[in-house]
C-alpha cells in the first residue's frame, strides 16, 4: 500500500468536524452548497480524493488506499475523530475507513452507495474523455459538443467536463483518466474485510427512489457490517439526491449529523 496522499480540500464554518468525500468523476467544489450549508453548525471539510480535483495524482486508487488517505487527513488536522459524509464512490471510501478504523468515524452517512459489488459501469465515459484530442479543444463548450455523440445525457456531459481545467498548454483534465480506467472494475465492487468486522457507531444510509444503487436486496449486506444502520430513503429522486432534492437531503442528514435519535420521520423518507 502506498504512502498517504495529502488530500486538498474545501474548508467552511466551524463546530464539530464533518467531512465530505464525494463520488466518481466529482471534487469538493460539487458539494459547495450543501457545504455552506453545513457551514453554521459544523466545521466541513469537503475533500478531493486522490486523483480527483486539487488533490495529487496517484497510480493506484483502491478503496483501502483512499480510506487511509481520508485518516491521515484527519490526523494531519488534528481532528482525532469526525462525522464522514461519503457518496458513491465517496460512500464506500467512507464506509472502508469506519470498518478498518472504527475510532476515528464518529458517526458515518452513506449516501446512495451499498457495501456490495456493482456491475462494472463508466468505461464508455472514460473512453470518450481518454478520447478527446484536447489539443484541438480550446473551451469547454466545444468539449462538450465533441462528447456529445459518444455521451448524450447532457447533464452527465456537462458533470464530465467540469473536470477539464486550463493549463499551460490548454485544457487539461484534472482527474487521472488513466489510472481510473485500470481500477474501475476494483472500484465496482466492494473489499473483503474479516468475518466479524463491523462498525457500531451511528450509521445513516440515504439512498434515491428512482436510484438503482441501494437496492432492498441490498440492505442485508449493509446490516451485518453496521448495526446501528438506519435507512432513509428520499422519493423521486436519483442518484444525484444531494443535488437534485436537497432540502429533503439536508432535512434527513443534518438531525442525524447533529446526533438526534431518530431521522426516520422527516419528508419523504421511511426506514
Amino acid at each position: 500500500m502506498q504512502t498517504p496522499i495529502a488530500l486538498a480540500c474545501q474548508e467552511h464554518g466551524s463546530g464539530p468536524p464533518v467531512l465530505i468525500l464525494h463520488g466518481l468523476f466529482g471534487s469538493a467544489q460539487n458539494w459547495t452548497t450543501v457545504a455552506r450549508r453545513w457551514a453554521a453548525r459544523f466545521h466541513v471539510f469537503a475533500l478531493d480524493l486522490r486523483n480527483h480535483g486539487a488533490s495529487p495524482w496517484a497510480d493506484s486508487m483502491s478503496y483501502p488506499e483512499m480510506a487511509q488517505d481520508v485518516a491521515g487527513f484527519i490526523a494531519a488536522r488534528g481532528l482525532g475523530s469526525a462525522a464522514i459524509v461519503g457518496h458513491s464512490m465517496g460512500g464506500k471510501v467512507a464506509m472502508a475507513l469506519a470498518l478498518a478504523a472504527t475510532e476515528i468515524v464518529e458517526r458515518l452517512v452513506v449516501v446512495d452507495i451499498a457495501p456490495v459489488a456493482h456491475a462494472p459501469a463508466h468505461q464508455d465515459e472514460i473512453a470518450a474523455m481518454q478520447a478527446l484530442d484536447l489539443a484541438r479543444i480550446d473551451r469547454r463548450g466545444a468539449a462538450d459538443a465533441a462528447l456529445k455523440p459518444s455521451i448524450p445525457d447532457d447533464a452527465v456531459r456537462a458533470f464530465l467536463v467540469q473536470n477539464l481545467v486550463a493549463g499551460p498548454a490548454g485544457l487539461r483534465w484534472r482527474i487521472n483518466l488513466d489510472v481510473i480506467a485500470a481500477e474501475i472494475a476494483a472500484l465496482s465492487g466492494f473489499p473483503d474485510f474479516p468475518a466479524g468486522t463491523a462498525y457500531p457507531g451511528p450509521t445513516l444510509a440515504v439512498r434515491g427512489g428512482r436510484s438503482p444503487y441501494v437496492r432492498d436486496r441490498d440492505l442485508a449486506a449493509f446490516a451485518r457490517i453496521f448495526p446501528a444502520l438506519r435507512l432513509v430513503t428520499i422519493a423521486d429522486a436519483g442518484h444525484w439526491l444531494h443535488a437534485e432534492r436537497m432540502d429533503e437531503f439536508l432535512a434527513a442528514v443534518t438531525p442525524f449529523l447533529d446526533g438526534a435519535g431518530d431521522v426516520s420521520g422527516g419528508p419523504g423518507s421511511h426506514l
